[in-house]
């Protein structure tokens, strides 16, 4: 070969590797129990002896669902058969699911009939393939956005009119209690509980009437429909739990941090509905830099076991924008 040809055919081999992504995700595991740093491996052999293991993610970050797949093929080579939970797939969509898992439909029909989240090739689509090449079965977990989206408009009063058929989309047990997760929520959807809104002066000059603080009322509409998918989704992996007879393996959900961190949202339901069976909290947490880690006194009471992933940030700058900062906050749909 000629060398200019050579040289060409090496240069092209070394930029093809350099576009190639690498198969290594950075991560750090702090187990908030013990109190220190552990790893990976030693994460998921303490996992496997859960009954229920909640993984909360932030959607957007692309580390963190490469780290959702290797959760469950740690499971895989422990040969520990477990039951996937989805917060991104509806109660109303499972007989799709479960046609596609047992091969009854191929994977187009599947797609237009259950109405998967928009990133669902990149970010959820590994975790289906897995279960669906090992048999493990898959739970639409979530309550139907249509349901939600009512309860958030109109409060829980929505949910009585519904037909027999929809009431059954959503948990039966409905508790909304105004606690610190309440808290939470409010301060992240940017209302409150308390307080009023002063209207502006009558044109007489009359001073206004106080009236019901409107963002106060929305607020409590919105937490009311994030209740709601707590409950369906705590719900549903309680009866997964029942359903599997002799599989001991545990219930792996997947949703949003917000729901799962603190050991409150569907976290906390869950435990409600499951008393005495061990439920394992893991928030995956994307950081600019992984290097000198400590987690924060906030972030030791938010899940048993804190995994750490590298986000990378624009120009490889290391700082955390703000928005960043928020989106950890905001409940996820």
């Amino acid at each position: 070969m000629p060398f200019t040809l050579l040289l060409l055919t090496v240069l092209a081999q070394a930029s093809s590797a350099q576009l190639a992504p690498s198969a290594y995700v950075p991560e750090r595991v702090f187990d908030t129990r013990r109190g220190a740093f552990a790893d990976l491996e030693v994460m998921i052999a303490d996992l496997a002896t859960a009954d229920v293991i909640l993984v909360g993610e932030q959607h957007d970050d692309p580390n963190t669902h490469r780290l959702e797949q290797a959760i469950l093929e740690g499971f895989l080579r422990r040969r520990v058969r477990v039951i996937v939970s989805l917060e991104m797939f509806e109660r109303d969509v499972q007989a799709a699911v479960d046609q596609y898992l047992a091969g009854s439909i191929p994977e187009e029909e599947f797609l237009k009939s259950s109405r998967p989240w928009p990133r669902y090739a990149t970010d959820y689509r590994p975790l289906v393939e897995l279960a669906r090449g090992h048999g493990w079965p898959v739970v639409a977990a979530n309550v139907p956005r249509r349901l939600a989206a009512d309860v958030a408009k109109s409060g829980r009063a929505a949910l009585d009119s519904l037909s027999a058929a929809d009431r059954a989309l959503a948990a039966r047990d409905l508790l909304c209690p105004q606690d610190a997760y309440f808290e939470r929520f409010s301060e992240a959807m940017g209302g409150h509980a308390t307080g009023t809104a002063k209207q502006p002066p009558a044109p007489g000059g009359e001073p206004p009437a106080q009236a019901p603080n409107a963002v106060e009322a929305a607020t409590e509409r919105y937490y009311w429909s994030q209740c709601v998918k707590d409950e369906t989704m705590a719900e549903s992996i309680a009866a997964a739990i029942d359903r599997r007879a002799e599989q001991k393996g545990p219930v792996v959900h997947f949703t949003g941090a917000f729901h799962s961190d603190f050991g409150a949202g569907t976290a906390e339901r869950t435990r409600r509905r499951l008393a005495g069976r061990r439920v394992v909290v893991v928030s995956i947490l994307p950081v600019p830099s992984l290097d000198g880690l400590a987690p924060s006194e906030e972030d030791l009471t938010r899940a048993d076991f804190l995994l750490y992933t590298h986000k990378p940030t624009p120009n490889s700058e290391v700082r955390t924008p703000k928005s960043e900062v928020r989106s950890r906050n905001i409940p996820n749909r």
